[in-house]
């Protein structure tokens, strides 16, 4: 695609935001479909997921959202006249599978690339995408060396880790009055990010972390692990390894009659928690940027989403739906799907009207204003439950705040 003329650029369409609507519409720039791309076919997107494997659920979740997206920029006209296409690639949250996925969507000839869940995955996905000088724009990938080492071609409409940890910590020395805290993760970049990240916080605030250590991902009795944590006397056990682990430890700390508090991060919000768990999720909390249900600018999202999918859009949806919107935002206004001048877009775009909130990245890439929050399982869901005020000091309620 080369760069657009001025008569073109006159020409090209403007992304916006429909009024009340909460949804990024695409116009259609000229009636001839050609506008001024000087170039034809599709414009391809890849989505990097785990699509198969224990975190499939939230994998699935992100491409259907990610379509979800594409299909409300195809209906209103495309870019430059031309059809968004969504590549997917199944990364397994696993290294050896991320390095993978990202060659094949290389191979298939995406432009930008828009998706991601396990920051481990990531991490080799990167220079790979970076030596081929491919935007990649993460929707849930959150430890903090992914854009700190991704050369500025590296970017989130999530937060990082360290942001997260610093809430928990707050939280559990606030709040829930903690002082002996408990820190259990499953040694993988994410889980084990966001586990030193709360560590840190934790000693800062006061507080006194009693255990840090992992357990094994994929076993079916944890046990002798909530036992151990229990010997040392946690006020607070704070997880933050993923849902198919989180569900686990909810039931057999109910079985084993634990009493000590049990909180997870972000990586614990999928619903298949419920499902495993079963009474044992009541009450249990967990730090996450909000969720689509909480975020009034979703509605429109949420009800299209259930329509393509008779299912309920997961935690991460709404990130990666801003996430395809503000590429196809920079690509539009770099006229060109050469990946340095999206790249270059991407870091002009100030403000982006996403329907998690207001987008701008800073030089490395992060989201300048990133949120977490707390949510509780009430009633069967994952309910907003508090957050902290704008000056960071004071606990509200963030269902009416």
């Amino acid at each position: 695609m080369t760069p657009l003329t001025p008569r073109d650029r006159g020409r090209r369409f403007r992304i916006f935001t429909a009024a009340g609507a909460g949804l990024l519409l695409v116009p259609l720039a000229a009636a001839c479909g050609s506008g001024g791309s000087g170039g034809s076919g599709a414009i391809k997107i890849g989505v990097p997921a785990p699509l198969s494997g224990d975190s499939a659920s939230a994998g699935q979740d992100i491409l259907a959202a990610a379509k979800v997206a594409a299909d409300e920029i195809n209906k209103a006209g495309g870019v430059d006249g031309r059809k968004i296409q969504i590549v997917e690639a199944d990364d397994q949250c696993s290294a050896q599978q991320g390095a993978q996925a990202a060659q094949k969507l290389l191979n298939s000839g995406v432009v930008a690339v828009a998706g991601g869940y396990c920051s481990g995955a990531a991490v080799p996905a990167i220079p790979i995408y970076g030596r081929r000088g491919v935007p990649f724009v993460m929707d849930a990938s959150t430890n903090p060396s992914l854009t700190d080492s991704g050369k500025g071609k590296v970017f989130r409409t999530c937060g990082r880790d360290d942001n997260q940890g610093l809430v928990a910590a707050k939280f559990m020395t606030g709040p829930l009055g903690a002082r002996r805290i408990a820190l259990l993760h499953d040694n993988t970049t994410y889980a084990k990010g966001l586990a030193d990240a709360a560590a840190n916080s934790t000693k800062q605030a006061g507080g006194q972390v009693v255990y840090e250590n992992a357990l094994q991902p994929g076993q079916s009795d944890y046990g002798p692990v909530l036992t151990k944590i229990a010997s040392t006397r946690p006020d607070v056990l704070y997880f933050t390894g993923y849902f198919a682990e989180a569900g686990l430890l909810m039931k057999q700390r109910k079985q084993l009659g634990l009493k000590f508090t049990l909180m997870g991060g972000d990586a614990t919000t999928d619903s298949t928690v419920l499902k495993t768990a079963g009474s044992a999720a009541g009450g249990y909390i967990a730090t996450t940027a909000p969720l689509a249900k909480d975020l009034p600018a979703a509605a429109k999202f949420v009800s299209a989403y259930k329509a393509a999918n008779n299912a309920d859009p997961g935690p991460f949806s709404v990130y990666e739906y801003d996430a395809v919107k503000i590429v196809a935002k920079a690509i539009d206004d770099a006229g060109s799907t050469r990946g340095a001048a999206i790249t270059e877009a991407l870091h002009k775009i100030k403000d982006f009207p996403g329907i998690t909130g207001p987008i701008t990245f800073d030089a490395k890439g992060d989201r300048t204003d990133p949120l977490y929050i707390t949510v509780q399982v009430q009633n069967g869901a994952f309910t907003a439950y508090k957050k902290l005020d704008e000056n960071g000091a004071t606990w509200v309620d963030a269902k009416t705040s």
